[in-house]
């Protein structure tokens, strides 16, 4: 039998209020140290992206992309299909090429194992700095094949995306031997040089890509990501505001979640108020899942939860002295609130994609979410995967 702890208050977006008392500080580190599990849906297949960020000291410009596309990038992958299906969507992260890393790692680190929690993901992004540095393309290749678990379905999509701008030849380990492991994985090495097109073919870029049937793209890396404001902006905002109030937080990283999930609703909105509409379409879609503290999507991942396990000092003030069906009545209400908001976002997004689609010109440069994208689809084709509008 599992223990199941709850520390939550139904909240909204920008207002935390106290929990009374329920959750220490010791709770909250804890919480925030605590490396979320990942939990799919076993019958689904897989889009798994490595994503390999350069944090040398010119990059900044890069990291500021992959912030402000995150929720564009979560946003495209949510129309494939697989079979018909929507497939898991999980996401590591590595850094290389920051002198602050381990000299004897290779200046690497691995931010996030594979994880489908899109809030960790943007939370890391936002902590990432530059720094440095010496950057050892064929070795990051290599430590994300090592580290990560790619799994042996035929059908799973396994990329990943190596950014940079210096030599792909640099290092020990030669970036064609990890070309030949990532084949044999059935994993594509796709690689993005930030800077001239024809310097990263000379500087190997684009074999490092070739080798693995992989696309080889350069982008304008200081290029501002320049996100379209629509008319239904602010409306897609308030139903964020909520949509947030039907989570209900459980166990014991549950309150330092929900804090995270306000904060990374600010950070998009740091980017501007579109990309926060971006970041709300995403929790509005089926790739934003929160099983490991939210009531509501762990019943509906797991029809036996075991709701009879919960003790009742930590249950928000709305569940304290309810019995198992009262709770589970209390939470397939707040589903139901979800559905129809995140309906209702849905709706709204199609005009404002429409909108957006006609004031968008074309540009002469891509960034980091159009090459990713680009490659995706590409790749995705040859797995018989569709985009489903």
């Amino acid at each position: 039998m599992k223990r199941i702890l709850i520390a939550s208050c139904i909240l909204g977006m920008t207002l935390l209020p106290s929990c009374k008392g329920e959750v220490s500080d010791n709770d909250k580190d804890l919480a925030i140290a605590t490396t979320t599990p990942v939990t799919n849906n076993p019958n689904k297949h897989f889009i798994k992206v490595a994503l390999l960020l350069d944090t040398s000291n010119s990059m900044d410009g890069l990291i500021d992309q992959a912030k402000a596309q995150l929720w564009e990038i979560v946003n495209e992958l949510s129309y494939a299909r697989c079979k018909s299906v929507q497939p898991n969507l999980q996401i590591a992260l590595y850094e290389y090429g920051n002198d602050g890393l381990p000299s004897q790692e290779g200046h690497i680190r691995q931010v996030l194992n594979f994880t489908n929690d899109l809030d960790e993901v943007s939370k890391e992004l936002f902590s990432l700095s530059t720094n440095g540095g010496s950057e050892f393309c064929g070795q990051v290749v290599q430590t994300s094949l090592n580290q990560l678990d790619w799994g042996k379905d035929g059908d799973d999509l396994k990329m990943v995306f190596i950014a940079g701008n210096e030599p792909f030849t640099q290092g020990t380990v030669n970036y064609v031997d990890a070309a030949q492991d990532a084949k044999e994985k059935g994993v594509v090495v796709n690689t993005i040089f930030c800077g001239d097109f024809k310097q990263g073919v000379h500087t190997k870029w684009k074999d490092g890509a070739d080798l693995t049937y992989g696309d080889y793209m350069a982008i304008d890396h200081n290029q501002r990501t320049v996100h379209i404001a629509s008319p239904y902006d602010d409306v897609i905002l308030q139903l964020n505001l909520k949509l947030n109030n039907t989570y209900v937080r459980y166990g014991a990283i549950g309150y330092a979640k929900a804090e995270q999930q306000a904060v990374q609703d600010s950070n998009a909105e740091s980017y501007g108020k579109a990309n926060a509409v971006s970041r709300t379409v995403s929790k509005g879609s089926g790739m934003y899942k929160n099983t490991s503290w939210d009531l509501v999507d762990a019943i509906e991942a797991d029809e036996d939860f075991e709701l009879e396990e919960l003790e009742e000092e930590y249950l928000p003030e709305a569940l304290k002295g309810k019995t198992p069906e009262e709770i589970k009545a209390y939470v397939a209400e707040q589903a139901a609130v979800r559905a129809e908001i995140q309906k209702e976002i849905q709706k709204l997004n199609e005009k404002r994609r429409l909108f957006i689609a006609e004031k968008q010109k074309e540009e002469g440069t891509k960034g980091l979410g159009n090459a990713m994208l680009e490659a995706i689809k590409k790749q995705a084709e040859k797995k018989n995967y569709t985009w489903e509008r």
